[in-house]
């Protein structure tokens, strides 16, 4: 009698029963990689509704999630749709990058983007990009449907802003 030490995983090779580590950590690794993906395809679906929902028709819209870049394909009526789907992407929780692929069909000037700061409102950004405080409807109407209020937007939150006619 007495107490004999073994390899504690050599017998998963020896036998062909139970795993070793690296078998181990090779299917929990797969295992966390296919609950990610399954979270990615969630999240990319939830967009896409999110996106029906507020009336942006986009023909043959994709929208695909690796890591925290989002890729959207499809094709925009116009380039207001194309810039507004790209915002609903890319001011969603966990994306910091969007890949535009999406096409347009009746191509226009692009708007540019602004990166709300703390202390921002909407008369304050109108001031600074159009020199006019009360052009800030403007802004607010080149948001819609996504801004359902002019006085709530928050740090962070990437706003069109449009070309003005002049």
């Amino acid at each position: 009698m007495g107490l004999f030490s073994f390899i504690k995983n050599a017998g998963a090779k020896v036998f062909g029963i139970g795993k070793t580590d690296a078998e181990e950590a090779a299917e929990k690794a797969a295992a966390a990689e296919e609950k990610i993906a399954m979270a990615n395809a969630k999240a990319a679906s939830n967009m896409s509704e999110t996106i029906h929902d507020l009336g942006l028709d986009v023909d043959n819209l994709d929208i695909s999630i690796d890591g925290d870049v989002a890729v959207v394909t499809g094709s925009a009526n116009d380039q207001a749709t194309r810039e507004k789907v790209i915002l609903v992407v890319g001011n969603s929780t966990g994306i910091a990058t969007v890949d535009d692929r999406l096409t347009v069909e009746n191509p226009e000037p692009e708007a540019r983007f602004y990166t709300v700061e703390k202390g921002d409102y909407l008369s304050k950004i109108s001031k600074e990009v159009y020199g006019d405080a009360m052009k800030y409807n403007v802004i607010f109407e080149a948001n819609k449907p996504m801004l359902t209020d002019p006085d709530k937007i928050y740090p962070g939150q990437v706003l069109r802003i449009p070309h003005l006619d002049k």
